[in-house]
């Protein structure tokens, strides 16, 4: 059995694979006593944007700095899609990659991870890799909704190359331990070399698919440190070193519980991985974990939005993950609506000025000076979503466009004292009787990238952002200036700090620009101003 430990490679998705020498360290010495067979240092790779860590490149140089017990075999994975070029291999990419020999370098093991239509190209790298005296792994991706015939014919592909060993993969946690046998029956029809699987936790069953797999003939299997991967993660280390390794009794076990207790469990109540329901639906509907993952690390989605788009992605179909499915997913719900496309405020605060109240705590912190700033400066006063930050008598319109927020929204409207601005497209019926009709106003809304535009009938956001909605009306209604409040921004490295940002920059930079000024503490690039200043 070889029992090969991927946290440093397959963890470095929470963490941009910069993890602490000290625990790289700690890490090393964990693996060597619980009867790691191979430790998977992280990826090779020449790509380079934004920060990561060591464990994003594994250098050579980088494996030589560290202090690797000779019992340890230590590998890295590359990914299929850097080594072809125009679905082509290229070896000079492979050269820049292992410019060294094995036996010049700490590095014994180079797994390709692939998907189908990236396999039979990249194969031929195996010969390269066995040439300069690497152990090579190939590991199958997303093969629980491939047929018979496509599974069978990978194994007839690799039996032709000089694989160490065929992984497959259980990318989306959607196996049980039957699909999974079946699986390793259908490549032992042509591939007589050793197999291994990755198992996905999902569904909490990423052990029981491990102890299955080495019951059908499997010998390589993965694990990682408390499960630490993408989403739900993986068959943890610890479970596979307590259940399967031979000969390891639990003193051996101590150094990787501690190195648990000190360093994994806290970054894992940081960061989140680990099963949960929403994973145990994706794994059981064969949607991609990233998608939950996303929407996990927002915290504008509610436990209604995510159950929503997950249904959605269900009917659409999200095996691959891609933000831009994501967004379709979130924009758009099931409706019965026959709405024309109009925008009935063009024009109607020509000539004014819009305040536009944020979600952030100075919109109640000065809430007294807001509504004499409004005053002073003739501004129509929009509320986004349903906050409640100024008296209802200060707020002239409330404004929405995400139809999920609206449907888990829907039972406080019938309460709202202003007319509603939404595209009604994306209403269903019973926001709308929640809303009653003579309060809602059309302006309707398409969602393209890096764009802001009005035409005659509808307006165009690139995000399905309420702000970047409320800056296109603002602009449709013919108002001179756009002033925000309660736009004072998250925490330092919350990735919605960078997206409304962009948009920002977007409608700046767009033909519909309006002076926007933030007269209250904003995090945000852009023109600040005191409210102070104007209600003297």
């Amino acid at each position: 059995m070889i029992y090969l430990d991927c946290t440093l490679r397959d963890g470095g998705y929470y963490n941009n694979w910069d993890f602490p020498e000290s625990v790289v360290k700690e890490y090393i010495r964990a693996m060597d006593d619980c009867g790691i067979t191979i430790v998977e240092m992280g990826l090779r790779s020449l790509k380079n944007t934004g920060f990561k860590g060591a464990s994003a490149f594994s250098t050579d140089d980088w494996l030589a700095s560290l202090e690797i017990p000779a019992s340890l075999k230590v590998g890295v994975m590359v990914n299929a899609s850097e080594l072809l070029v125009e679905g082509e291999l290229d070896y000079a990419v492979l050269e820049k990659l292992f410019p060294k020999v094995a036996e010049a370098t700490r590095l014994d093991v180079v797994r390709i991870a692939c998907h189908f239509h990236e396999f039979e190209k990249s194969l031929p790298a195996s010969n390269w890799l066995k040439e300069r005296g690497f152990l090579v792994g190939y590991n199958l991706m997303q093969i629980a909704d491939k047929s018979q015939e496509e599974v069978e014919k990978a194994a007839q592909q690799a039996s032709a190359y000089p694989l160490d060993s065929l992984y497959f993969a259980d990318s989306m946690g959607s196996m049980y331990p039957d699909d999974a046998a079946k699986i390793i029956r259908w490549l032992r029809s042509a591939w007589t070399g050793a197999l291994g699987i990755h198992t996905h936790d999902n569904m909490g069953l990423a052990l029981s698919n491990t102890k299955r797999s080495i019951e059908e003939g499997v010998t390589w299997v993965d694990s990682t440190v408390t499960g630490m991967g993408r989403g739900p993660g993986n068959a943890s280390t610890e479970e596979v070193a307590i259940n399967l390794i031979d000969g390891i009794s639990l003193p051996n076990t101590i150094s990787l519980l501690e190195l648990i207790d000190t360093y994994f469990k806290p970054l894992q109540a940081k960061c989140g991985w680990g099963k949960n329901p929403y994973y145990f639906l994706a794994g059981m509907y064969g949607i991609h974990p990233s998608y939950v993952q996303e929407m996990q690390a927002d915290s504008r989605y509610s436990t209604s939005d995510i159950i929503s788009v997950i249904n959605k992605l269900k009917k659409i179909g999200a095996s691959k993950f891609s933000s831009n499915t994501l967004e379709i997913a979130k924009s758009s719900t099931l409706h019965d609506v026959d709405v024309e496309k109009s925008l009935d405020l063009k024009g109607a605060f020509s000539g004014k000025n819009v305040l536009l109240l944020g979600t952030g705590p100075s919109s109640s912190k000065y809430a007294k000076q807001l509504q004499q700033f409004a005053t002073i400066n003739d501004c129509v006063v929009i509320a986004m979503n349903t906050d409640r930050h100024l008296s209802e008598k200060a707020i002239d319109y409330r404004i929405v466009c995400h139809p999920v927020r609206m449907l888990a929204d829907q039972n406080s409207y019938d309460k709202l004292e202003q007319p509603l601005i939404a595209p009604l497209l994306n209403l269903s019926s019973s926001v709308r009787e929640n809303v009653g009709s003579g309060k809602l106003i059309n302006m309707s809304l398409k969602v393209e990238d890096d764009t802001f535009a009005i035409s005659d009938s509808e307006l165009t956001c690139p995000k399905q952002l309420v702000a970047a909605y409320s800056l296109a009306v603002s602009a449709a209604a013919g108002a001179k200036a756009v002033y925000l409040a309660g736009f004072d921004g998250y925490a330092p490295g919350d990735k919605r700090n960078q997206e409304m940002q962009l948009v920002l920059d977007a409608f700046a930079q767009s033909d519909i620009a309006l002076p926007v000024t933030s007269i209250t503490p904003s995090v945000y690039d852009v023109q600040k101003k005191s409210l102070y200043g104007e209600v003297a």
